[in-house]
């Protein structure tokens, strides 16, 4: 009797796991201003331009997450 066993030979390391979920947190985290902005209906493309150019600097991830809080333009239609 043989005891072979088949090994996938790509197989990735648990750490190349960890990072790569690490990574797509970080990276859901670095659009969330923009994915505010979308639900909550302001000007959103403004918003993921700042984020997208400026979201690297702290300061401009705060402006854009700033921006999409602001209140909503709203008009009133009789």
């Amino acid at each position: 009797m043989s005891n072979a066993e088949v090994v996938n030979i790509d197989r990735s390391w648990t750490v190349t796991k960890v990072v790569a979920l690490v990574v797509a947190i970080l990276s859901a985290g670095y659009m969330a201003p923009w994915a505010v902005a979308a639900i909550r209906d302001v000007r959103h493309w403004s918003v993921f331009w700042v984020n997208l150019l400026l979201g690297w600097t702290i300061v401009g991830w705060i402006f854009a997450l700033v921006m999409s809080l602001r209140a909503r333009r709203e008009v009133i239609v009789y």
